[in-house]
């Protein structure tokens, strides 16, 4: 398979620079992100954009991946991932995380997409609290729709480990994070392609309600999916799949990871995990090429 992952994180140095200087006692982010460290087991990334580009390109190179869209995950990471994917021959997409509350959002948008080669956005709903449909996204929701770029809208459960392990607050609020919610604005920006990650995390069932009402909405599969434990009755990820394609069908699921840190690296287990799920279901081979490569880059494709 030409496999593209949909849904990685590039979190560089400069990630990780910003993060800090957000946490408590950021007048030290240095001595923050060593602590971090050591608690976790985390790799911090080389401060040389270069050799942190080519350690993900030789993961890449060592799973058989052909191409990942890249997140900047902070305002702050845009110049590192945009120069990356410069710099990766073609096989990173970058997409900005961005706050549609913050001023010049969608200008800032506009260049990054006709000057950077940015697939499109990320937006958190639930963190910076507003909804898809209403006035606040409708400026960037309109440059999206000029060039039919791509919106990763997460909904459901966010729980973000990193803030929470330097002692970040909690902003979330899940009540702006219903998929539901972004059925009005994929009626009104046609050629916008919304994304759900994670099936939804936890909200499959109106993640499911939104695809079988816009052809526009697509789900992607990325993260452990520990948001099944949520779900009464239990569900199975084989279950999850087969629910998803039955409403979505193979040509709006797109495969992903969330990648995002060393050592863990490119996350082969996630990708045979769901490759298990869909051989159970006895998936076609071309359905299965659709999901793990032939809609991403149909979307990529229709960007402009």
């Amino acid at each position: 398979m030409n496999v593209v992952d949909f849904h990685m994180h590039f979190f560089s140095a400069p990630f990780f620079e910003a993060l800090a200087a957000q946490a408590p006692g950021a007048d030290a982010p240095q001595e923050q992100l060593a602590r971090l460290a050591e608690r976790t087991g985390i790799e911090l990334p080389s401060a040389d954009l270069g050799e942190h580009l080519a350690r993900w390109t030789a993961e890449m190179d060592r799973h058989e991946v052909q191409h990942m869209a890249a997140f900047a995950s902070l305002p702050e990471e845009v110049p590192a991932v945009a120069e990356a994917a410069a710099r990766a021959d073609g096989r990173l997409t970058p997409f900005a995380l961005v706050n549609p509350r913050v001023e010049g959002v969608p200008a800032r948008v506009r260049a990054l997409i006709e000057e950077k080669g940015f697939g499109g956005v990320l937006v958190f709903p639930a963190m910076h609290h507003f909804h898809v449909a209403g006035p606040v996204a409708a400026g960037l929701l309109e440059v999206l729709n000029e060039y039919a770029a791509t919106v990763f809208v997460h909904c459901g459960l966010l729980v973000v480990k990193l803030r929470d392990l330097l002692g970040l607050p909690r902003p979330q609020d899940l009540s702006f994070a219903n998929p539901l919610g972004l059925i009005p604005a994929a009626n009104a920006w046609p050629r916008v392609h919304f994304v759900i990650p994670h099936f939804g995390a936890g909200f499959l069932r109106e993640t499911l309600m939104a695809g079988s009402m816009c052809p526009n909405v697509y789900v992607d599969t990325s993260s452990s999916n520990g948001w099944i434990a949520t779900q009464a009755p239990d569900l199975t990820l084989t279950q999850v799949f087969e629910r998803t394609l039955d409403v979505f069908g193979p040509q709006r699921v797109l495969f992903g990871t969330d990648s995002n840190v060393f050592p863990a690296g490119w996350r082969a287990d996630r990708r045979d995990e769901q490759l298990e799920a869909l051989a159970s279901l006895e998936t076609p081979a071309a359905d299965v090429e659709l999901i793990f490569g032939g809609n991403a880059r149909r979307l990529l494709e229709a960007r402009g």
